[in-house]
């Protein structure tokens, strides 16, 4: 009897990481949403001092609790450092109406090798959501890639905001990218959530931060070739 000798190919590995600052409202629907592709799941709570945490790890969730909050960046680095998946998606923590559509329209095209990352941006979700994703489209949380490309963007782990970072790793790299289409997802504004002054102060700081990239990314270039 003829019987085949060739190993059944398997499915890559995939893990979501979710960094998270004080999502105790929003963390276990979108761990939720997403535990529908099977895969693992790491929550980092990046010095969250609500609930986050406590409500992460009762979904079973792979969870990673940062002492004290070191920025988004930090957090990232941890969820990748917290996996050996070969495939990672990013999404935030605080998303509203993710559904299985979403998850498929950012990982389809990379798993098939079409491209190498998708940055998703938001659609008919919100205005305010919409608006900010239209303009700042590179600034978005919602992304999915290799494990490995990501753990090489320089500074990753020291950026607060480190979505600049990645797209000037992006450039450097050349890399198949495209934005995705998310059509109804949205997420809570920092103002929603803060009360109305606290969150425009946070937005603020977070905008500051992020045009403040180049001078610090120049500094290191100048101390780079001091002898």
């Amino acid at each position: 009897m003829f019987s085949s000798s060739n190993p059944k190919p398997t499915k890559p590995s995939l893990a979501v990481i979710i960094p998270a600052f004080n999502e105790e409202d929003t963390i276990q629907t979108v761990i939720h949403a997403v535990q529908v592709l099977g895969c693992e799941v790491v929550v980092v709570s990046d010095g969250s001092e609500d609930r986050t945490v406590e409500r992460a790890t009762a979904t079973g969730a792979t969870v990673v609790d940062l002492q004290p909050n070191g920025g988004k960046g930090a957090a990232t680095f941890a969820g990748l450092q917290a996996t050996d998946a070969e495939y990672i998606l990013l999404l935030d923590a605080d998303l509203l109406g993710l559904s299985r559509e979403h998850l498929d329209l950012l990982l389809e095209p990379i798993l098939s090798g079409e491209l190498d990352m998708t940055i998703g941006i938001f659609e008919k979700g919100g205005a305010l959501t919409d608006f900010g994703n239209k303009v700042t489209p590179h600034l978005s949380g919602q992304r999915a890639c290799k494990r490995q490309w990501m753990l090489e963007v320089p500074r990753l782990a020291e950026e607060r905001w480190p979505e600049p970072a990645i797209t000037d790793h992006l450039k450097k790299t050349k890399i198949r990218w495209n934005f995705i289409t998310l059509r109804g997802l949205s997420q809570v504004m920092k103002e929603e959530k803060r009360g109305f002054w606290e969150g425009f102060k946070h937005r603020s700081k977070m905008y500051i931060d992020i045009l403040g990239y180049k001078l610090r990314r120049d500094e290191e270039k100048t101390k780079s070739r001091e002898p």
